[in-house]
This record gives C-alpha cells, sequence and structure tokens, in this order.
C-alpha cells in the first residue's frame, strides 16, 4: 500500500477538446429548467436561463479561468448567444446530417452518460464508514513507521563534497553553507528536506540518512543527482494525520476506487473484442482486463 493518490472528487473527465464541444453538450443534454430558473435572453424566441450559463461555466471552466469573475456571467452569455445563433445557421445548413457531426454527437452522449453514471457510483460509495474504514486500515500501515528529518548539501563532484566535509569540521553553520554551496533548489531553505520515510528518498540517500544518529554529518554520499552530505536533525515514529486532516483525499481515493471497481465490473461482462493488438486477442477475450487505476490499493494517508 501506498501513500498517495490522484486528487479528482468527481468522475474521470476527457477534457473538452472545443468550446464549441462544450457548448453542444450544454444545449443537448441541460436538464429540465426548474421554475425559478429566470430567463435571461430570448434568441429568435429560444430561451436561456440562469441554469444554461452556470452549465456552461461549468463546462467551460478551463476556458474561463483568466475571465474577470465580475463580467464572467454577462460573458458566458454573450456566447451562448452567439453559439444558439450560429447553431440555427448550421441547422439551416443540415450540418447535423453530416457524418462527421453524427459522430461527435455520439460520442458526446456516450461520455456524459459515463460521466453521470460514474460520479453517482462516487458518490454513493463515500459513506462516514467507508472513508472511515480507508483511514483506519492505512493508519496502522503507517503507524510507527520511522521518519527522519534531514538537510543535505548537493554538489556536483566528490572533491566539492569533500571540500563542503572540511567546511563543516572547522565550525561552518550546515544551513548558512547549503545556501551557498548546495545546487539542490532547497538550499535557500539551508537544504532542508523536512520529514521523509525510507522509501521516499533513492535508496543510496536513505542508506546513510537513516543510519545516521540525530546532530551527526555523513560523509560524501553518491546518487544519481550527484554528491550529498547530510546531517540528519531528528528522528520519530510516524504518526497518522487527525481523520479530518485528510477527509478530502479519502473521499478522493474512495470515489476513484469505486469507479474503477464499477467500471472493472462492466467490462468482465462485457464481449470485448480489440482489433489494434490481435495477437492479444484471445487472451482478452474473456473480458477481464483489469480497469483499475495504478493507485487502486493507494492508502491516502500522508502529509
Amino acid at each position: 500500500m501506498t501513500t498517495s493518490f490522484l486528487v479528482t472528487k468527481t468522475a474521470p473527465r476527457l477534457g473538452l477538446t472545443t468550446a464549441l464541444a462544450g457548448c453542444l453538450a450544454v444545449v443537448l443534454f441541460a436538464g429540465p429548467v426548474r421554475a425559478e430558473d429566470k430567463v435571461l435572453a430570448k434568441v429568435n424566441g429560444s430561451e436561456i436561463h440562469q441554469s444554461d450559463v452556470a452549465l456552461a461555466e461549468e463546462e467551460l471552466a478551463t476556458s474561463l479561468a483568466q475571465m474577470d469573475p465580475a463580467t464572467k456571467d454577462a460573458n458566458v452569455l454573450s456566447f451562448l448567444i452567439d453559439m444558439k445563433v450560429v447553431s440555427k445557421a448550421a441547422e439551416d445548413q443540415k450540418v447535423q446530417d453530416s457524418d462527421d457531426f453524427k459522430k461527435r454527437l455520439a460520442f458526446t452522449r456516450s461520455r456524459l452518460l459515463m460521466d453521470s453514471l460514474l460520479a453517482s457510483q462516487g458518490k454513493a460509495a463515500t459513506s462516514d464508514d467507508a472513508m472511515k474504514k480507508v483511514y483506519q486500515d492505512a493508519s496502522k500501515e503507517i503507524s510507527g513507521e520511522q521518519e527522519v528529518h534531514a538537510r543535505h548539501i548537493l554538489v556536483e563532484t566528490e572533491d566539492e563534497a569533500k571540500e563542503v566535509e572540511e567546511e563543516l569540521k572547522k565550525g561552518a553553520d550546515f544551513a548558512e553553507l547549503a545556501k551557498k554551496k548546495s545546487k539542490d533548489p532547497g538550499a535557500s531553505d539551508g537544504g532542508d528536506l523536512g520529514f521523509f520515510t525510507k522509501d521516499q528518498m533513492v535508496p543510496e540517500f536513505s542508506a546513510v540518512a537513516f543510519s545516521l544518529e540525530p546532530g551527526k554529518v555523513s560523509d560524501p554520499v553518491k546518487t544519481q543527482f550527484g554528491w550529498h552530505v547530510i546531517k540528519v536533525e531528528e528522528k520519530r515514529n510516524r504518526k497518522a494525520p487527525d481523520f479530518d486532516q485528510v477527509k478530502a483525499q479519502i473521499e478522493t481515493y474512495v470515489t476513484r476506487k469505486a469507479q474503477a471497481d464499477y467500471v472493472s465490473k462492466l467490462r468482465e461482462a462485457a464481449n470485448i473484442e480489440r482489433f489494434d493488438k490481435p495477437e492479444e486477442t484471445a487472451a482478452k477475450t474473456d473480458g477481464k482486463t483489469d480497469a483499475k487505476p495504478d493507485d487502486s490499493k493507494a492508502a491516502p494517508v500522508k502529509k
């Protein structure tokens, strides 16, 4: 079990490739208009409601990210007006009868159906009991695991590392020397790496760091990044963070796992034939392809 995973609280979504595709989804698949849903504009008698603007903003979130919040609604409404005008012209020209349009429409419909169903599956799975069980299981795995708080100075050559070692032996302050000598991005923090577990660093580094006593400085250590001089500040047994601190991560994990398990179950029951890799088709005709993400066994309790 690892201790990290992706952060997404809704069903996996394929991003909209164009604003037109997103708006097409808005027009074709918007839900029924509620009684209190304000009419903001009419285009040739066709109404545009407040809910249409809200849905468009949700679908076009990436494109709207840099827009001034104060003018966002007005700009989106203007866009929806243009969309209705242009889409009516497209209908008059029978664009909807083209094979390309029909394929894109079918793809958009399938994607929205998938997103909606997976979102509901994920939401149903995130009960308090389910999330607390994940937290408890993960807490058992990490509690008692040793962590080290260390600093390091990273240089390119062994000779440079030995020079650093000599300066430290003469009484130089480790953090100040790191700021001057280290090429690591954390040099400005005095080479501070914070607390880490053994598997969070490359093996050569961890082996030395976890063998040192607090306050001790290592001999030069070579890794794929260069030469390090390491100082251990503190050691402790790792403790799981409070549930509330990681609740959002746990919700994401439970949601994504439920969705992945559901997709896997559907694939097992489906008759799937792939022709892109004929040599593998025979081995996969039973439909038991694993659809779970790599983090399906991950535990989200990590500081």
